[in-house]
């Protein structure tokens, strides 16, 4: 199992779960964030923006589906400019419903 987390533009957003939901992965956890990438942050004129707003998504996937939600994730929010952001895998040891007390995603 790994944990997918994808860090995008807000605007992409609903294109982002639009599109993993359309590839069958309707469930994400969402999480407004801030932060800069390595270009440390926008400057507008004088002025310079240190973190801008972003939106984290957090998927739990089989190992065999990583390469397909990455590929959703990233065509779906590209842009080409600066800041579109990040995706990570991480492995993901265990996963529990509480609820039910099932096991796995």
């Amino acid at each position: 199992m790994k944990l997918v987390k994808a860090i995008v533009r807000p605007e992409k957003v609903d294109d982002v779960v639009d599109a993993l939901s359309d590839a069958g992965y309707p469930a994400f956890t969402k999480i407004d964030v801030v932060g800069r990438g390595k270009q440390g942050g926008l400057r507008v004129g004088e002025i310079l923006y240190e973190e801008l707003p972003k939106t984290m998504l957090l998927i739990a996937v089989d190992d065999d589906d990583v390469e397909r939600v990455v590929d959703v994730i990233g065509n779906s929010a590209y842009t080409g400019n600066l800041g579109d952001g990040k995706i990570f895998v991480q492995h993901l040891e265990e996963a529990y419903t509480i609820r039910t007390g099932e096991r796995g995603i």
